[in-house]
Formats: structure tokens, C-alpha cells, sequence
């Protein structure tokens, strides 16, 4: 596992490193699997559907929350907003993730634009 700073474009990681659903001492966590699978990449997908899953139930827990007809305190409201916040940040890693994952399409000249300048 290695960590790279959170301002490194998806595009210049090497194909190899996936981004994991957890965080090492608040940074971004990675994984060298040389696109095979492993005791630890079947962690991180096991845990990105967890995460997927529990984001799936907390939206609906808030939608009637936020009703206009919901009677909630600014303590209830907070609650769920944390939990969405929470949620979102996790779904959002799951989709960097899968994205750093889907190789570019052929022809692609803004990816090969970027691997160009990585090599620069």
C-alpha cells in the first residue's frame, strides 16, 4: 500500500495503483495489484459495496427527513446531514476508484495528451 498526495490527477497514477475505499492517517490510501486480484483488492471491493449499500440506506432515511411536513429538531437535521456527508464522501472515493480503473478509450487524445505530459 502506498499514498500519494490528494492533488495527484487520476490520469498521471499509474494504471497499476488503485485508490482504496479507506483513508491512512486522513490521506489517500493505495494499492499496487499489477491489474490482478488479491486477498486485499477483494477487501476494497467488498467495503465499496458496503459503502455503496449504507449510502443507498441512509438516502432513504433522510428523504422524509427533509419533507416539508417533517417536524425535526436542528439536532435531527445535523444528525442526517453528517450521515449524508459521510456517505457522499465515500461514494465519491468508490466512483475516483472505479474511474482511475476503466482504461481510456482507443483514440482517446485527451488521455494520451496527459500521458505525454507525464512523460515530459
Amino acid at each position: 500500500m502506498s499514498t500519494q498526495p490528494e492533488n495527484t490527477p487520476i490520469r498521471s497514477r499509474s494504471s497499476h495503483l488503485r485508490l482504496l475505499p479507506w483513508t491512512e492517517n486522513d490521506k489517500p490510501a493505495y494499492l499496487s495489484t499489477h491489474n490482478t486480484e488479491t486477498y486485499l483488492s477483494r477487501l476494497a471491493d467488498t467495503v465499496e459495496n458496503q459503502q455503496t449499500e449504507t449510502a443507498a440506506v441512509i438516502l432513504g432515511l433522510a428523504k422524509p427527513m427533509v419533507e416539508d411536513t417533517a417536524n425535526l429538531g436542528a439536532d435531527e437535521l445535523r444528525w442526517i446531514a453528517r450521515r449524508l456527508c459521510e456517505s457522499l464522501t465515500d461514494v465519491l472515493r468508490v466512483c475516483e476508484s472505479r474511474a482511475g480503473r476503466i482504461p481510456p478509450y482507443e483514440g482517446d487524445t485527451a488521455a494520451q495528451d496527459d500521458s505525454d505530459a507525464d512523460t515530459e
